[in-house]
């Protein structure tokens, strides 16, 4: 079994390498599919967030599955590979036990990722690419963040992106009691932003979805307006905050679109926030006066406030996460061993068998049982001790003592 992890994150590659990667929902399976089609790869799993593509998998050749990322997303090998980490064994172990405690988020203990992660196993079952291996981690991985989670104070004073965005929106605006907000998506993300900007109870919240019927729950939670994404462009100028989390591959909001909406708020401000990874709003956006556009990597400073009251919850997790890496490792080891520990019981198998059909045979022709049974036990401790017997007399001088200290530690043997 070789355990291998692979990946670009916020800290390693900048949202445009980010966005030229990440795997949409509706391609996954396929994606996992095709990834295990290759010969090497024999399970595999894929994460892929707004911070992070990361894939993890079961592979006998490590540099054709990072080769099968780059020709997924049609893309040269030196495009990504300058801000690609790669993790074999422990260290992959290591990083899904810290990426699921929320120690390598941009946001220091956020729980998000842990759903995220959750939801990319779900999808590896559903396209049959998790074998023992990736769900004996992943089950070990889910144990370790919860134990993190509830033995250190991990997720204290954390800055969620929702919080941060509201605390963005108050630097621009002097009340969000007087905005508009506006979220495109329905999705947890966005839910989490309109919780939280509805908590400084805006003038009106609107929402707008692919699916009418998922964007009209969650206005109705926040006694707001529902709206189709074809509708934008006939709302957008009414909105003074925006809030943009979705799953499309191409941006939602061109610079064309909000241009004219500038134009008819007069050169009010506009705040707007794109989560999206790939982005919802064109990058072109940010060029237009009274526009203030922020995306995931720009709330990356806000998120960082309150760190240092979290560093000791830090060393705790890493002592959680050490401790359980080993144990990890000491099972797959164990799993190593298998073929050699089967191969010995069926060797022995065999020859209790041997004896046993033999004393069987001399039961039925009247012998006397307890010569039998002397026979027996005398003819398995023979066959047992044969091999060992006979590596020592046809030993090396060089290595007999290493076979004697061996074959000592094996029958707890004590020089008298």
């Amino acid at each position: 079994m070789q355990l291998f992890a692979f990946g670009i994150n916020h800290q390693t590659a900048p949202l445009s390498i980010r966005e030229q990667v990440a795997f949409h929902a509706e391609s996954m399976e396929q994606a996992l599919r095709d990834l295990v089609g290759h010969r090497t790869v024999k399970e595999a799993a894929i994460l892929s967030t707004c911070n992070r593509t990361e894939i993890y998998c079961n592979t006998e050749d490590p540099t054709q599955a990072v080769q099968w990322l780059a020709d997924f997303h049609h893309l040269t090998s030196h495009n990504i590979e300058p801000y690609l980490y790669t993790l074999p064994q422990d260290q992959a172990v290591k990083h899904a036990f810290r990426v699921a405690s929320g120690l390598d988020s941009m946001v220091l203990g956020e729980a998000q990722i842990l759903g995220q992660m959750k939801q990319a196993v779900r999808t590896a079952e559903q396209a049959g690419t998790l074998g023992m291996l990736l769900h004996k981690l992943f089950q070990r991985t889910f144990s370790v963040a919860k134990e993190v989670r509830t033995s250190t104070e991990i997720g204290a004073n954390s800055v969620s992106m929702a919080a941060a965005a509201v605390r963005l929106a108050g630097r621009i605006f002097s009340s969000i009691k007087e905005q508009n907000v506006l979220f495109i998506g329905a999705g947890e993300m966005i839910e989490l932003c309109a919780t939280h900007f509805a908590a400084q109870s805006p003038k009106h919240i609107t929402v707008a979805n692919r699916t009418p019927e998922r964007a009209r729950v969650l206005a109705n939670r926040f006694n707001g307006t529902a709206i189709s994404l074809n509708e934008l462009p006939d709302y957008l100028a009414a909105q003074d905050i925006i809030i943009t989390s979705t799953a499309s591959p191409l941006p939602i909001l061109g610079k064309g679109m909000v241009e004219r909406a500038i134009k008819a708020r007069k050169h009010r401000p506009m705040f707007m926030v794109d989560l999206a990874v790939p982005r919802d709003i064109e990058v072109e956006v940010s060029e237009l006066d009274d526009v203030f556009l922020y995306t995931v990597d720009d709330l990356s400073h806000v998120v960082q406030d309150g760190l240092d009251s979290r560093q000791t919850a830090v060393t705790q997790a890493e002592a959680i996460i050490d401790t359980s890496v080993d144990n990890f490792m000491h099972w797959m080891e164990t799993r190593e061993l298998v073929p050699t520990i089967r191969g010995l019981r069926d060797h022995a198998e065999r020859y209790r068998r041997h004896e046993l059909d033999r004393a069987m045979r001399l039961l039925a022709s009247g012998e006397n049982p307890a010569q039998v049974l002397e026979h027996l036990s005398r003819g398995l401790t023979n066959k047992f001790l044969h091999i060992p017997t006979h590596a020592l007399n046809h030993t090396d001088s060089e290595d007999r003592e290493e076979l004697v200290t061996l074959l000592s530690r094996l029958y707890s043997l004590h020089k008298e």
